[in-house]
């Protein structure tokens, strides 16, 4: 039966947006503060993996505890050995040939029933992250908004492309034909901690709801809500059809990326680990290897731009979540006749930004996720205090109640040298670096003078600047004049996230109707009469 679009009732969660339209921010408010109540109850438990449609549980343990207040034990998860990895792979493996004749149908009717108990559940979900890896709670309801998005939208693609079946023309007149998208096997999931449920999910989902099977291995600085997804969809599975692996990177990524036995890799990560892990995975035989790796963003400030407005998108894509997206805005480009005024507004809304517990109500600048990522910063400030001018940050913050968490400041950083390693390489930190430009032709080029292409964005009120911002800007997910956030905030369904030059591999965006079709191989099927 032909599904027709409208008849598809795919929407965007939008949990915070709808409050805020139905002029009830009180009650999302009190609906997080109960569900921070109700989380901490579970503080401390002990988590499994799951391995073959079982949870394992393991007395070598690590302890996940909260960056903003690192005496919170939050859980313990077992830290897997090669076996278990490997153990993991090969029930994956016998798993496909159940997983893989599953209906597209069914399989669609699962991630949608997943997605409702997400939604239903977002609020304690949202709140676990805070404490995870500490997002604000606007920032960590969007990332369960996210997550419950790519379950949706992937389902619905599934749906109105019948499962990727469809008849071609024939050959000749005995011969009837058809091209069908064929799962490939097992696929490696490796995922980061800055979106732990999203991000995971949403490539996890990739996988499976395409018919391959799948091992997940979530950061080991948040693999809660990892678990959560697998813990809600794997008894709905063939035993094994996903499986849930803990532990080090060395072990357990390692080993995933060196079986013979997986036929795919979904990575999101640094550049340098993902082009270890690609070079890795090819080396034996050709499979794809998906990745998003990374990115160096710029904004440009035009001298025709709403100040207010820039200033407001600038600061919302590199603070937001401390600056630790790879969307996130780390360069920024204005033209020297507005430079001060931009710089006066951008570093007064900075200084005013609260810095505090991520799951308390008038937190926007959280912790940092590791002790790792603090001394990346101290290093990066220490170069920008001898290089550079710093108009503000530049230093921790570890008084009173961020004394046991991972705080640094918002940094602003003025006056480095054309391509310092500042403005050339990636930080994953609240660290934005300024430099200023005479005309948008220089601007561009300077924009575009980076090896990674993931996001971009540009404030203008010229038509024509913004129009060759479009034309020339070597990125893959590019705004105009949004003031909600420069580079950050990709929509799922309206936005595919998607890299260019080194901040991705496959050119395909995720939440974009071309995403899935990266899981799949086709086959041609020819039958004559």
């Amino acid at each position: 039966m032909q599904v027709h679009r409208d008849t598809i009732m795919f929407e965007n969660e939008r949990t915070w947006g709808r409050f805020v339209e139905n002029n009830s921010t009180d009650e999302f408010h009190k609906k997080f503060d109960n569900a921070v109540d109700q989380v901490q109850k579970d503080f401390g438990k002990r988590y499994p993996m799951i391995i073959g449609g079982k949870e394992i549980f393991s007395n070598n343990e690590f302890q996940v505890r909260s960056p903003a207040d690192k005496n919170l034990i939050l859980g313990n998860f077992p830290i897997a050995t090669e076996e278990d990895t490997l153990h993991a792979i090969d029930t994956a493996k016998e798993s496909f040939s159940k997983w893989s004749l599953v209906p597209y149908q069914k399989r669609v009717q699962i991630f949608r029933e997943i997605a409702d108990v997400f939604s239903q559940n977002k609020f304690n979900l949202a709140a676990i992250m805070s404490f995870e890896n500490g997002k604000n709670r606007l920032e960590a309801m969007g990332d369960l908004d996210e997550s419950i998005d790519f379950m949706r939208f992937y389902a619905e693609q599934l749906e109105i492309n019948e499962g990727f079946s469809k008849d071609t023309k024939s050959a000749s007149p005995n011969e009837k034909t058809k091209s069908v998208l064929k799962p490939y096997g097992v696929w490696g999931i490796i995922s980061p901690f800055n979106f732990p449920s999203a991000i995971a999910i949403g490539m996890t989902s990739g996988a499976l709801i395409t018919g391959n099977t799948a091992v997940l291995k979530p950061s080991s600085d948040a693999p809660i809500s990892g678990f959560k997804f697998v813990e809600s969809i794997y008894h709905k599975l063939p035993p094994a059809a996903v499986n849930f692996v803990t532990g080090a990177g060395r072990i357990v990524g390692k080993t995933i990326l060196e079986s013979h036995l997986v036929d795919g890799i979904a990575f999101t990560g640094s550049k340098e680990v993902g082009m270890t892990g690609y070079s890795t995975f090819v080396t034996s035989r050709p499979r794809p290897f998906i990745s998003e790796m990374g990115g160096k963003n710029p904004a440009i400030i035009s001298a025709s731009s709403d100040i207010e407005k820039a200033s407001d998108g600038v600061l919302r894509a590199a603070f937001g979540f401390s600056g630790q997206k790879c969307s996130a805005c780390s360069r920024v480009y204005v033209q020297k006749s507005i430079a001060n005024k931009f710089l006066e507004r951008l570093v007064a809304k900075t200084v005013a930004l609260k810095i505090g517990k991520p799951w308390e109500k008038d937190t926007y600048i959280g912790p940092v996720i590791n002790d790792e990522a603090v001394k990346k910063f101290q290093k990066a400030s220490d170069v920008a205090k001898k290089d550079g001018k710093i108009l503000c940050g530049g230093s921790l913050v570890s008084d009173g109640q961020h004394m046991d968490g991972n705080f640094v400041m918002p940094t602003i950083v003025a006056n480095l040298p054309k391509d310092h390693e500042l403005i050339r390489e990636e930080l994953f930190l609240p660290f934005l670096c300024i430099e200023e430009f005479e005309n948008f032709d220089e601007a561009l080029a300077l924009a575009n003078k980076s090896n990674y292409g993931l996001t971009a964005g540009v404030f203008s009120q010229d038509k024509n600047e913004v129009e060759k911002f479009f034309e020339k800007i070597e990125a893959g997910v590019t705004y105009a004049n949004r003031a909600a956030s420069a580079t950050t905030g990709a929509m799922v369904g309206a936005q595919p996230f998607v890299g260019w030059k080194e901040s991705g591999i496959s050119g395909k965006g995720a939440g974009g109707a071309y995403y899935l079709l990266q899981f799949l191989r086709e086959q041609t099927q020819t039958r004559c009469e």
